[in-house]
């Protein structure tokens, strides 16, 4: 690029919250370091009270490159870490980074041709989870399938043009602090109150397929499983705090939980009626848990077969955690059943 088109671009101010992440943050600060985009720019790092070491490896990384800036989180929060970032920040442009991602070279320079091209408020592109263990590869198998996550854009990639949310994000500044930075109430999900606050204003959130973040999924069972009952709960709470914004398929997951349960419930009556001597004419409950389990299996013949037995075995397993968690954390925070347990679930 001309020396002269270079100094013209744009600044850019990448913000990234982190806690107890020392197992993914340099790589992900590496990819922020390695962008070919030939503007300026820093690396704004709100860090929280770790207790795995990330608050030293974060020292250390900061010491060795002056462009890396550091900000004490002390709430700890995902939303409250990215507004102290913004805050602490300077660049018109501002992108939104996750300590579990990895950028590849060209995605500042793609994303901020993205911005002057389109006009968007904010751009961005497809979470392209990528697993190392078979447990993991699982993982990322599910959320790539249609019937992981939705099948969202943000997921399973698209066209270009305006989308609901994106995943992370890359904003104009003013346009950022003009609807008012991420809501510090909103512990999971601000990403897609943000944006729905940014297109209620009149903005624009632009989707491009061009843009890929390389996603590093929860490494077990237990990890998935809190990470995903969080999410639904807070989805929950937002579905109940803005009804006219959400799509159909957030209740899927829910109105499936609740099928299952009552159908697994009219089958084991069922079994009682048997044992009774009367009509089991209730065991037709179980097609309910049934269909759920074919549709398990199917689904893993589909997707998870691609990369070999082990991780196949571990899409059986992965997706009813993903969907029953999910889908039991939306009732109890559509029903607002979690405020104590949502008022410190920040991450």
């Amino acid at each position: 690029m001309p020396d002269d088109l270079a100094n013209t671009l744009p600044g850019v101010s990448y913000v990234m919250p982190v806690l107890n992440e020392v197992t993914h943050v340099r790589a992900a600060v590496d990819s922020l370091l390695a962008q070919d985009y030939t503007g300026p720019f820093e690396v704004t790092i709100a860090l929280g009270p770790s207790m795995d070491g990330t608050n030293e490896l974060v020292e250390e990384l900061a010491a060795v490159d002056s462009r890396i800036r550091v900000v004490d989180n002390v709430v700890g929060s995902t939303p409250a870490g990215l507004n102290m970032a913004i805050r602490a920040s300077r660049y018109p442009i501002v992108i939104r980074v996750d300590a579990h991602s990895v950028l590849p070279p060209d995605y500042a320079r793609i994303a901020v041709e993205t911005v002057l091209e389109t006009g968007a408020d904010n751009v961005g592109g497809l979470m392209d989870a990528q697993g190392t263990t078979p447990f993991e590869r699982a993982v990322a198998r599910v959320y790539g399938s249609r019937v992981g996550l939705g099948g969202t854009k943000l997921h399973v990639g698209g066209e270009a043009g305006p989308a609901e949310t994106v995943y992370l994000g890359v904003f104009r500044r003013d346009r950022l602090v003009e609807v008012g930075l991420f809501d510090e109430e909103i512990k999971r999900g601000q990403d897609w109150e943000l944006n729905r606050r940014i297109r209620a204003g009149g903005g624009v959130v632009w989707f491009t397929p061009r843009l890929r973040v390389t996603y590093r999924p929860r490494p077990n069972l237990y990890r998935l499983a809190r990470q995903f009952l969080s999410t639904g709960i807070w989805r929950g709470e937002l579905a109940r705090r803005f009804p006219a914004s959400n799509g159909l398929r957030y209740f899927a997951p829910p109105v499936m939980v609740v099928g299952v349960a009552i159908g697994t419930l009219l089958g084991l009556a069922g079994v009682v009626q048997a044992l009774l001597g009367a009509t089991p004419w209730l065991l037709i409950g179980f097609a309910a848990p049934a269909l759920y389990l074919v549709i398990d299996v199917v689904s893993a013949l589909v997707w998870g077969r691609r990369d070999g037995l082990r991780p196949l075995l571990w899409f059986l397993v992965v997706l009813p955690c993903i969907h029953f968690t999910w889908g039991i954390g939306f009732i109890l925070g559509y029903l607002s059943l979690t405020r104590n347990i949502t008022a410190h679930t920040g991450r």
